[in-house]
């Protein structure tokens, strides 16, 4: 990814819960709907581990989008913990109303974690981030 004039995402992939893989799934249709060409999705993971392109990258964006599914908002403090200020952070619990659930509590009998996820919330998700993109 060179994040070179492009909108960098950086979504919390929370995988414990609904809204860390709704995040998930609706940054990346996000970029899909809006093109690589105007956006991307940057490596959080990359942060804490010192990875110097995470970096560079960062530094050549336009813009930088935080996703975050609850109260917590990892994705934000871990950006800003990096140094960077996010040009806007969204909170799905807050922006679309969703109510997070632990996907160990509603796992019982379940093998895939997306029957957990309610499409509906991705799509208003989805629509939020390329909203933001696309303001500029």
């Amino acid at each position: 990814m060179d994040g070179k004039g492009k909108t960098v995402i950086y979504p919390c992939f929370g995988g414990f819960s609904n809204t860390g893989l709704t995040t998930a799934l609706a940054s990346m249709e996000a970029v899909r709907e809006v093109g690589l060409n105007k956006a991307c999705i940057g490596c959080l993971a990359g942060f804490p581990t010192d990875a110097k392109m995470v970096y560079s990258n960062t530094d050549k964006a336009s813009r930088i989008i935080t996703v975050d599914g609850c109260p917590l908002e990892c994705a934000k403090k871990i950006v800003e913990n990096a140094g960077y200020k996010p040009t806007n952070s969204i909170l799905l619990v807050r922006d679309i109303g969703m109510k997070k659930h632990s996907l160990y509590e509603q796992s019982e009998g379940s093998t895939d974690p997306t029957q957990h996820i309610d499409n509906d919330e991705v799509r208003k998700a989805k629509d939020l981030i390329v909203k933001t993109i696309l303001r500029g």
